[in-house]
């Protein structure tokens, strides 16, 4: 994900980072919930940062400039079919004798 200019229309930083609009506002609530100040004010005219989401945005910069870079081809290759475990193996046929882990049908 590129880092790209804050945004305070939030309809339009949805769209940009291509999340559902209800999805970004919950995670704005839930990111405020955990540093415990608003991040933004929000008025009819539109948002703007607050104090705490100014210093908070400051930190995530430096933080992420910080970073070391990201390995390419860190990722494992998509594909392939997944296969479901049958658990330790299946127990042998014997002529004769009703099937292992089948209920016999009455009659």
């Amino acid at each position: 994900m590129a880092i790209v200019q804050h945004d305070a229309h939030v309809p339009r930083a949805a769209a940009s980072l291509d999340i559902p609009l209800a999805a970004l506002y919950s995670t704005i609530d839930r990111l405020e919930g955990e540093v415990g100040h608003p991040l933004f004010t929000r008025a009819k005219s539109g948002w703007s940062l607050t104090a705490a989401g100014s210093l908070l945005l400051d930190e995530a910069k430096r933080q992420i400039a910080a970073a070391p870079p990201a390995v390419a081809g860190g990722k494992a290759p998509s594909g392939g079919k997944a296969k479901a475990s049958k658990g330790k193996g299946r127990a042998p046929a014997v002529k004769g004798q009703p099937k292992p882990y089948k209920k016999r049908q009455g009659r």
